[in-house]
């Protein structure tokens, strides 16, 4: 595309016309404002011509025109320059919504919208330009930006840019302010938070014009339980709290967390398992903290490094656009564009909008973290500012902090950071904690995990884009000529070359393994082809270890020897390390001894404990696998592509590990969630299932128990109907069935699959009928947009539905018509794979099953209901559904079965708006 000429009018829009694309057609508006209607096809045809078009999330618009990514004014991406680290829906409605436009019903309307939106934001950025906003123009638009000559005009830019080297307005970090470290904090008090306390916190919080909820005054004063103190180490005080949909949990734990706070001058760490519910409680934390300067110091939200912001990789990225005009240009200034803006450098779940991400494409943002484990800490030029860093130490003087699962549980594995380890959690998601734990303590012997070993200890070994420097490069110029370290450290670089290098996979897969790693790596790979089912679909497969294939024991012997060989230089190495601290302790600078201490302390984590773990899998392969685990073979696999490959260890009851590295350690526990107990009917039963799920039934003493019920009229405000003449392996029924459901909800309708491929084979059936009734259909795994956006866009637009899967079912919250019928395609029975075929022994056998299933459904269920007048069916399309599972309900909720002519009609009468005639059953 050539580069337009630059405007002198200071908002004047690009003479181009807007395009708007549905399921089945596009509407195309000329500047003058005639409108034609296009087939899909005939739009891609003009937009691979000369055309540059006025859209709204350009690689979405593709995607539905069936073309390849072409030239645009991508309103989203105006809006992102213009308001950066701020959210809209990446919509033309959403667009409206956010710049208080006329919001469109129509796709007429809708590219309308788009000239309105573009010319209020151009005005906006006359009146507001920001500090940076000049020079990052001026970077995009040799980038070939398409706004780049009206952004320019917009901001007075001038005809030549105001620096020679136009890549210099990309270089955010030197307008970034550098953290201070303020030492560590004094040890927090014991005080307890008694129920009186927190039943008047939670008054407070809710301010005098709300109503007061009993249930939710009767959970504040069961978790204060939480915040008692121990009376001896190794036994925390845990409370496990079940509270039903529209009890006001999240404000009711916040509620005794505060008073400890505040009673005790310490910090309490609240965990979730889901994004949604991060960026939830960041909202609900503004009633106990509403001036923002206070909960900014106050609250902090902390994820792991593989989420936020990498200062150095963004450094090396702009240092690659130099010598050539690289459209890169475009992405890195929206991003540096947010960098400046932003909270906490927090791209996944964070101010980094999932749309943008969506934009840039999912390589650029992933390139811009680490999720590589290339952090050099204190070596890094950008340590000062770094926002993980930052981030850290805000936790450490914060008085909550917002957590995930993972980063608690790996954090508490790792022993903490060097000021130890919270005394108080809370754990909202709770049911989730049991998959967190089993993610978080397994082991994992693959290509990709000791190749990244191998990368680690000696550095990028190919061309590319990887910058991680190895041992030599980041402690060569500290050990100077130590002959011990020096020595160390040349043994394990010659010592690491058996595990897989550059290009492992092709070698795999061609039959050419080279060296004791790749060679057992292709043994496990032919074992898992040999015994694995559908070895011909194109998901990932897996196999049992034993009896193994001729030469694979033979070869993991060679490999836990070679492993073994590792270890004495790398033990070494840290011992000459310590010696090097000591020796030099007068004149190493405090930067030098960081980071000293943080490749000694990386040496053990990355390197020592893995190899650990590798060794004793491999040693179990000759004899038997030790009791508490469960060993396999996989081949993980990605559209039919095989992207790795290696030996599995999983703990049979992963909350072992959990409670010895997490709850042990800690004073106090609150595990809380909407569905901790199965809902078998028996009280002691339920309660088992979520010490099982929660770890509690391996404490020393036995936690407090909770219950507080729901207050919704759940037999008044759902339907749960079984459609009893569908077959669910016919994509045809199901897709009919899911189409006259949706229909008859008149959207709003949200559909859950066990396996993407029936979701695909469903929406190809069903976009276009309901696009032509006015329905819009959004899809996981189909829309060019990422799930939390997804479900910001369901959320918004009444009359949508949604297709998803298990991200999708947990953790949303859509309150009022926008979620008013959830479809299941079939029952949601346990994936039967080799870990679950073990727990199920462990754990019940068929009532374990039953239970996880059951779990399912009551987790589903509960998106339906959000407030006191919303109402809901849920449909099952599985005449399998067993009575027994019935128990996944509230109490007084039926379950009817009847063909789909009557759930439809069933579903059409209650559903329909107040006012209109309604037959409720």
């Amino acid at each position: 595309m050539s580069r337009p000429a630059f405007s002198a009018a200071r908002t004047r829009l690009p003479d181009t016309p807007a395009l708007v694309a549905g399921v089945r057609g596009a509407v195309w508006l000329s500047p003058a404002g005639e409108v034609e209607t296009l087939s899909l096809g005939e739009a891609a045809r003009r937009v691979a011509g000369d055309a540059v078009p006025m859209l709204c999330h350009g690689r979405a618009v593709a995607r539905r025109l069936g073309a390849a990514r072409f030239p645009a004014y991508d309103v989203l991406e105006l809006f992102a320059f213009v308001r950066p680290a701020r959210f809209c829906l990446p919509t033309a409605r959403g667009l409206a919504a956010a710049l208080l436009l006329s919001v469109p019903e129509t796709p007429e309307q809708e590219a309308v919208t788009l000239f309105a939106a573009a010319r209020a934001l151009l005005a906006e950025l006359t009146a507001s330009p920001g500090e940076d906003g000049l020079p990052v123009a001026w970077a995009m638009a040799r980038g070939n930006w398409p706004w780049g000559p009206a952004v320019l005009s917009a901001l007075g830019g001038g005809e030549t840019p105001p620096a020679r080297n136009v890549g210099n307005g990309l270089k955010v970090w030197n307008r970034l302010r550098e953290w201070q470290d303020p030492g560590p904090e004094p040890p927090a008090e014991s005080w307890p938070v008694e129920p009186v306390e927190a039943r008047a916190r939670l008054v407070q919080l809710l301010g005098a014009d709300t109503e007061r909820r009993p249930q939710q005054v009767q959970y504040a004063s069961d978790v204060a339980g939480a915040f008692a103190p121990r009376d001896r180490a190794g036994e925390p005080r845990v409370v496990l709290a079940e509270a039903g949909t529209g009890v006001g949990k999240t404000l009711g734990y916040i509620a005794p967390a505060a008073v400890w706070v505040q009673k005790n001058r310490g910090s309490v760490w609240i965990s979730t398992y889901t994004r949604n519910l991060q960026r939830q409680l960041d909202r609900e934390l503004d009633c106990a903290y509403p001036d923002f300067r206070t909960k900014t110091r106050k609250v902090v939200v902390r994820k792991g490094r593989e989420n936020v912001f990498c200062l150095l990789n963004f450094d090396e990225a702009v240092a690659r656009l130099s010598g050539r005009d690289a459209i890169d240009a475009v992405g890195l200034g929206l991003v540096a564009r947010w960098a400046a803006a932003t909270r906490d450098g927090d791209m996944v779940g964070g101010d980094f909008p999932g749309w943008l991400a969506d934009l840039l494409g999912r390589g650029l943002t992933v390139d811009l973290t680490d999720t590589r484990g290339e952090c050099i800490y204190t070596a890094c030029r950008h340590y000062r500012k770094c926002f993980i860093e930052r981030s850290i130490r805000k936790a450490r003087r914060a008085e909550i902090v917002v957590a995930n699962h993972a980063l608690v549980m790996v954090q508490a594995a790792l022993g903490g950071d060097e000021h130890g380890l919270p005394a108080r959690y809370v754990f909202d998601e709770g049911h989730h904690l049991f998959d967190a734990a089993d993610s978080a303590f397994s082991l994992d012997l693959t290509g990709r995990e000791t190749a990244e070993l191998r990368r680690w200890l000696r550095g990028a070994e190919e061309s590319g884009r990887s910058r991680s420097r190895g041992l030599t490069e980041r402690i060569g110029d500290l050990v100077g000529d130590d002959p011990a370290a020096l020595e160390a450290i040349n043994e394990v670089l010659g010592a690491v070359r058996v595990l897989p290098g550059a290009a492992w996979r092709q070698r795999l897969g061609g039959g050419a393994p080279v060296g004791a790693a790749e060679t057992f790596l292709a043994l496990a790979r032919q074992q898992v082809y040999a015994r694995g089912r559908d070895v011909g679909s194109a998901y990932s497969l897996e196999a049992d270890v034993r009896p193994p294939v001729p030469g694979l024991v033979e070869a993991a012997l060679v490999l836990e020897a070679e492993l073994s060989r590792m270890v004495r230089p790398l033990t070494a190495l840290i011992q000459a390390l310590a010696q090097l601290l000591d020796a030099e302790t007068a004149e190493l600078e405090t930067n030098a001894r960081q980071r000293i201490e943080r490749v000694s302390r990386g040496l053990e984590r990355r390197a020592l404990r893995p190899i650990s773990g590798w060794r004793s899998m491999l040693r179990s392969l000759e004899g038997e696998t030790p009791s508490d685990f469960v060993d396999w073979f996989g081949v993980d696999r990605m559209d039919g592509r095989d992207i790795d490959v290696g030996l599995h260890r999983h703990w049979v009851d992963p909350m072992r590990p959990f409670v010895a590295a997490v709850a042990e350690p800690a004073h106090g526990i609150l595990i809380t969630s909407a569905t901790l107990r199965d809902g078998t009917g028996d009280d002691d039963v339920d309660w088992a299932a979520a010490e099982i799920r929660t770890g509690a039934r391996h404490l020393r003493s036995p936690p407090a128990l909770s219950a507080v019920a729901s207050p919704f009229d759940y037999p008044d405000q759902t339907r749960v109907l079984v459609v009893t003449d569908i077959g669910r392996d016919d994509p045809r029924q199901v897709a009919a069935a899911y189409r006259e459901l949706f229909l008859a909800s008149g959207g709003g309708g949200l559909g859950l699959f066990t396996a993407i491929s029936r979701l695909r084979a469903v929406y190809d059936r069903i976009a276009g009928p309901l696009d032509a009734a006015g329905v819009r259909l959004l899809a996981q795994h189909v829309d060019a947009l990422d799930t939390g956006t997804l479900i910001d866009v369901f959320r918004a637009e009444e009359d949508t539905c949604l297709l998803g899967t298990d991200a999708v079912r947990d953790g949303i919250d859509v309150p009022g018509r926008s979620l008013r019928l959830i479809v299941f395609d079939r029952v949601p029975w346990p994936r039967p794979d080799i870990m679950h075929r073990v727990r199920r022994q462990a754990f019940g056998g068929r009532a374990y099953d039953e239970m996880l299933t059951r779990l399912k459904l009551k987790q589903a269920y509960g998106r339906l209901i959000r407030r006191a007048d919303d109402r809901g069916v849920f449909v099952m399309l599985d005449r399998a559904l067993p009575t027994r599972l019935a128990g996944a309900f509230p109490d007084g909720v039926g379950i009817r079965r009847l063909g789909l002519r009557d759930a439809v009609a069933e579903t059409r009468a209650f559903l329909a708006p107040a006012g209109a005639k309604r037959e409720d059953r």
